[in-house]
């Protein structure tokens, strides 16, 4: 199955909601005017695209329909395809771009951290990359251990130490560990917990003088693993890490099972961190790069 087939199926709960509220308030007007945006602003906020994104889509909309001094309505829902896209806009690659890159990935515990970690190992290590895990969430019970069977599903290498270690000290062996096996790129895995948020976000802070001191030259992504299902809620988790941490991009997970996916627009708006892949079912491959043209033509695709 090719990426846009799985990013439709994927999208199939969030069609079902979203877009068919969207189509609904298109048939339910004669014409073009204050009530059909007001009704439309409604829709996208209750399909979780987010108050102020709802707001700045609609007046997008309004400005384009009063200067092409649009009539129609299946126009106007052109125009709002269109204005999305361009929201969604922008380089989503990775940067890896220096041998070794470094890739951080951070998040609170059951967003599915450790699991898209074992698929972005395969993702990249399908593509030719050799790849080495750093095992750097050291507290969390069992942590370590299901980080290694991810890395034995993906067939890469990991760098671990015992329960309790220094987090920080892991991304250092994992970066001198690179370095003397020529990896082209090291992941590391950190721990999620929020309930100490201070001591959280100075573990994080620390791994990322590590990595500046021991690997200054090299190409560092920072992404925050969020959980689609949780709608707006991922939104605050990512402006909160994003303090912390400076996000380089996002990894939205479990898109396949929401009706959330406008959640996806009020990311990219109102964070300007763009989204890099998306979690679109539980296979070792279903993890799949973010191209935003793809990922509007398949919300806004006809149903057969």
């Amino acid at each position: 199955m090719g990426f846009f087939q799985k990013i439709s199926e994927g999208l199939k709960k969030t069609k079902a909601s979203m877009m068919k509220q969207v189509e609904r308030v298109f048939n339910s007007f004669t014409k073009v005017d204050e009530e059909l945006f007001e009704a439309l602003e409604e829709t996208l906020i209750l399909s979780d695209v987010g108050m102020l994104t709802a707001e700045e889509i609609c007046t997008r909309l309004r400005k384009a329909v009063k200067e092409q001094g649009v009539t129609d309505g299946e126009r106007v829902k052109e125009l709002l395809e269109e204005i999305i896209a361009g929201i969604l806009e922008g380089d989503n690659r990775l940067d890896l771009s220096t041998k070794p890159s470094i890739v951080l990935v951070i998040g609170v515990n059951g967003v599915g951290k450790t699991t898209t970690i074992g698929k972005l190992a395969a993702n990249l290590k399908s593509e030719g990359k050799q790849v080495l895990l750093a095992a750097a969430d050291t507290f969390r019970a069992a942590a370590i251990d299901q980080l290694q069977i991810w890395a034995d599903r993906a067939g890469v290498e990991m760098i671990r130490h015992k329960e309790g270690s220094d987090p920080a000290a892991v991304v250092y062996d994992a970066i001198a560990a690179g370095k003397s096996r020529g990896v082209d790129v090291i992941l590391c895995d950190t721990a999620g917990r929020l309930h100490n948020k201070k001591n959280l976000m100075d573990e994080l802070a620390k791994i990322s003088r590590v990595i500046r001191r021991e690997a200054p030259e090299s190409a560092l992504e920072v992404l925050l693993v969020l959980d689609a299902t949780t709608g707006q809620n991922a939104v605050s988790q990512a402006k909160l890490f994003g303090e912390a941490a400076g996000l380089t991009g996002i990894i939205l997970t479990k898109l396949d099972g929401t009706a959330k996916g406008g959640v996806v627009i009020s990311i990219k708006e109102e964070l300007g961190v763009p989204i890099k892949y998306i979690g679109v079912g539980e296979q070792l491959d279903d993890l799949q790069p973010f191209l935003p043209g793809e990922f509007v033509r398949a919300l806004f695709e006809s149903e057969q």
